[in-house]
């Protein structure tokens, strides 16, 4: 009876142990197929809190260096502007002294805003301390009001704007900030306020740059320049042909600086 028993027993043992690693199986199965399915919708195992400020600092130290290099950029070209302008000064070419500084004040207009988006990530930057040390205490990231309002000037900064986006998009994911809405209104007052401001500020720069001798401080320029010594009028021609080639040639360049 013993060995008919055993006979009747291992059979029903191994099918039990055969159906429990098939069912083993199938959920290995399907748990492999269930991480395939969260990875290719982007639910990943989240990386640790920690890791993702540090790098979004370092991505905003790296910005900030390219900022710094661009207002290197533009400051050197605007040496050269001026002394273009104490060039043209002395051949008594007014009008190109009055474009060449309307040009100064757009390179000081962009080096301003480009100090400004500095001054949004170092506040960024004091945000990422803010967070690791509620980090240490709370255990996860916190939203930010003040990073929010940095990030949101921020991503209005051509130079700067696809990393800044990036990086929004990634805080937002982390619930750092709120998801902000494309702001594509920029100001269309630029082009009037430039021009006031050059008629404010036009004479001073000329007054300081040639040393007094073209515009009044603080009065507003009205004297024209006194004429200056030619040997001939075809001289004069070729002078003011080649002004005009190292004005445009200038205005390129800064215009590709402030783009």
């Amino acid at each position: 009876m013993r060995g008919s028993g055993l006979s009747v027993f291992y059979p029903e043992s191994r099918q039990r142990a055969k159906s429990a690693e098939v069912g083993r199986e199938k959920r290995g199965r399907k748990t492999a197929t269930l991480r395939f399915a969260m990875g290719l919708f982007g639910k990943t195992q989240e990386r640790p809190p920690k890791e993702l400020v540090n790098e979004w600092s370092l991505k905003i130290r790296k910005e900030m260096r390219v900022i710094d290099r661009q207002i290197r950029d533009i400051q050197r070209e605007e040496e050269k502007v001026k002394r273009s302008i104490k060039d043209a000064a002395k051949k008594g070419h007014k009008d190109v002294c009055v474009v060449l500084a309307k040009e100064i004040i757009r390179s000081r207009k962009a080096v301003s805003k480009l100090y400004a988006s500095k001054a949004h990530m170092n506040s960024v930057l004091m945000g990422m301390k803010n967070q690791l040390a509620v980090l240490r205490v709370a255990g996860s990231l916190q939203k930010s009001t003040e990073v929010m309002k940095a990030m949101q000037n921020l991503v209005k900064i051509p130079e700067i704007q696809a990393t800044m986006r990036e990086l929004s998009k990634e805080m937002t994911k982390a619930g750092i900030i709120e998801e902000m809405l494309e702001d594509t209104f920029e100001s269309m007052d630029d082009q009037e306020e430039m021009e006031e401001e050059a008629e404010m500020e036009i004479d001073k720069i000329l007054f300081d740059i040639t040393a007094g001798a073209l515009g009044k401080a603080p009065s507003k320029v009205t004297d024209a320049l006194p004429e200056p010594e030619l040997e001939g009028a075809m001289a004069a021609s070729e002078e003011e042909e080649a002004a005009e080639e190292d004005l445009e040639a200038m205005q390129s360049r800064l215009a590709a600086l402030r783009s």
